[in-house]
């Protein structure tokens, strides 16, 4: 029968731990299998990954050529279904409770719907993005799906509102020239 003092790992599971520096008879005595001197023999003696001994690495020495638009990929936090059936019937899903229940984390530039599994009970879904079978899926249940408004077009309203203000800032430079011209051409008389 078994019992907590009979409990060991099974047999082969465990490797005996290498015991290093035990004498020459050993097999790893002396160096310890580091070989004899030099940088990586030392402790705490490594070399970082792509190191060449102080030669040009073949990173640097190959050329970087093209363009590439992954500086300017969105990234969306990936939400399915199955994961939305936690909450009660009638709960507004949205960026705050999803936080909140750890569903999503860090940053994002939105919250996408994906379709896997099936959702029980109707819900209202606020997000950013939203598969076809996600919503077909929200809505069968009784549910509702609205979209957030992309946060580029925000951010499109308040630069029009600032470049309305513009012209008056426009104005006041112009004022601004005039009165230098106006000082150089005293200074010169």
């Amino acid at each position: 029968m078994m019992r907590l003092h009979n409990l060991q790992p099974r047999p082969g599971s465990r490797h005996r731990v290498k015991r290093l520096g035990c004498g020459e008879s050993s097999g790893h005595g002396k160096t310890s299998g580091k070989g004899s001197k030099g940088q990586k023999a030392r402790s705490g003696g490594s070399i970082r990954l792509g190191f060449e001994g102080g030669q040009m690495p073949l990173i640097r020495r190959l050329p970087k050529r093209g363009f590439n638009n992954a500086a300017f990929h969105k990234h969306y936090a990936v939400v399915n279904v199955s994961d939305l059936s936690a909450f009660e019937a009638g709960t507004v899903v949205n960026e705050q409770l999803l936080r909140e229940s750890n569903l999503v984390r860090g940053h994002f530039c939105g919250i996408k719907v994906l379709g896997d599994g099936e959702v029980k009970h109707d819900l209202k879904v606020q997000v950013d993005k939203i598969s076809a079978t996600a919503r077909e899926k929200i809505e069968n249940a009784g549910g509702t799906v609205t979209l957030r408004e992309a946060r580029g077009i925000e951010k499109s309203k308040v630069d029009d509102a600032s470049s309305e203000a513009k012209p008056e800032a426009g104005v006041a430079k112009a004022k601004l020239r005039v009165k230098k011209t106006k000082s150089r051409t005293k200074k010169s008389e």
